[in-house]
């Protein structure tokens, strides 16, 4: 009998070290384990280059570097170039040079039995249509951000006639795929009216790997001490992209508050706000914020563990059209989390019936830091350890990546099935 056969074709894979990479390796195994040949149509990592990941997983250039290839735990993963340029013009040429190149490698596969790919972009959905219309494969999208609403409610796309477009590309791409998964209810009911056939759409949630995010006891942590200071402080810890999805000034305000007392704001990462962060912490006298470069995800457990409370504030512009990654990775070390978002936004909904987070909800910036003063000065160590517990028994029961990577599995074999 011969093997089924998926394409997995996505803007970020291994060795990328960002969520949506880490997120569709795991995806990627659990179709391999299921019996699937899976190759994988991607870029160069770009995003996040890890050199020691590079390593484990180098690019072999082919055809004079017009294209890469690389071997991810046995999986064929072809990589077209791709870098962030500062130049506008010189990264619509990238997009637009990827996207023909994965036209061109897509069809040159044998015939596949699925194609599945996250959002963002938009337009690979319609270049997968295009694939598996000429292979005669099953294509699922997986809406991991709404587009173009995030586009539009950002401000950074003004111009009706694109909007237009891209909102009939969006539509198209939705009611000519065989099945769209979205990860969260909230999403659902934001675009499931923008589907003639509604039974198309399915709700299935990101997940963590368990067996790397783990609760660990202070013995178990490594980390450089004369960074990471083992005190009575209570540390507050964010590590991800440091970014606009994040909303920055009600932290450096209530560090502000805070400066006195025994707290310490631990913010690790990159991204395009680094420097403003960096910048607001020597002009506000903050010693106690200490912003960190990135750190290897193997790491990530420990720094959980040296921490008291994981916080996560999302910008007035993102926090309806996304969900970090990180709430499961945070909750599946057993630790709890202090939250900034609005009413009905999809983080909100996810921890509010869970118990392990506190939500801050107001729009106004005196309200988020006085919420956030008084939580940190308040609360006790007993509170924070009975919010992480709750945290953790819900990951453990629903969203590990062998609970959740198998949904994947059973949608696709029953498209392919029927």
């Amino acid at each position: 009998m011969m093997k089924k056969r998926i394409l997995i074709h996505g803007i970020a894979f291994s060795p990328d070290g960002v969520s949506t990479a880490y997120l569709y390796n795991d995806i990627a195994l659990a179709f391999q384990k299921a019996g699937y040949d899976v190759s994988v149509l991607t870029t160069t990592p770009h995003y996040n280059v890890v050199k020691e990941e590079l390593a484990k997983q180098p690019l072999e250039k082919q055809w004079l570097g017009l294209y890469y290839t690389s071997n991810f735990n046995g999986i064929k993963v072809i990589h077209v170039p791709q870098k962030k340029f500062k130049s506008t013009f010189l990264r619509i040429l990238g997009f637009i040079y990827w996207h023909l190149l994965a036209i061109i490698l897509g069809l040159s596969f044998k015939r596949f039995d699925a194609i599945l790919s996250p959002s963002p972009p938009l337009t690979i959905g319609f270049i997968n249509l295009l694939i598996g219309k000429i292979k005669g494969s099953k294509v699922i999208y997986n809406v991991q951000e709404i587009y173009p609403d995030f586009l539009i409610e950002q401000g950074g796309l003004k111009s009706k006639p694109i909007i237009e477009i891209l909102k009939w590309l969006e539509r198209f791409i939705y009611n000519k795929s065989d099945a769209v998964t979205t990860i969260d209810q909230v999403f659902y009911n934001t675009i499931v009216n923008r589907f003639e056939d509604k039974n198309k759409l399915h709700i299935i949630p990101n997940f963590v790997d368990s067996d790397l995010y783990k609760p660990l006891d202070s013995d178990s942590i490594n980390l450089d001490t004369s960074i990471f200071v083992k005190n009575s402080s209570l540390k507050l810890m964010y590590a991800g992209n440091i970014g606009h999805a994040q909303d920055w000034e009600p932290l450096l305000e209530s560090a502000k508050r805070l400066k006195d007392l025994q707290v310490e704001f631990y913010i690790i990462g990159e991204g395009v706000m680094k420097d403003y962060v960096i910048q607001k912490k020597s002009e506000f006298g903050l010693e106690k914020v200490h912003v960190l470069p990135y750190q290897q995800r193997e790491k990530m457990p420990q720094l959980l563990a040296f921490s008291d409370l994981q916080f996560i504030f999302m910008s007035k512009e993102m926090e309806g059209h996304g969900f970090p990654s990180k709430v499961y990775t945070i909750m599946s070390c057993k630790k709890p989390l202090l939250v900034c978002s609005g009413e009905n936004t999809p983080i909100t909904n996810f921890l509010e019936p869970i118990g392990c987070a506190e939500l801050i909800k107001s729009d106004l910036l005196e309200n988020k830091v006085n919420g956030i003063v008084d939580f940190i000065t308040n609360v006790s160590s007993t509170k924070l350890s009975q919010m992480g517990e709750k945290g953790y028994q819900v990951i453990q029961a629903r969203y590990t990546k062998e609970k959740v990577t198998q949904q994947y599995v059973e949608l696709i074999d029953k498209l392919i099935a029927s």
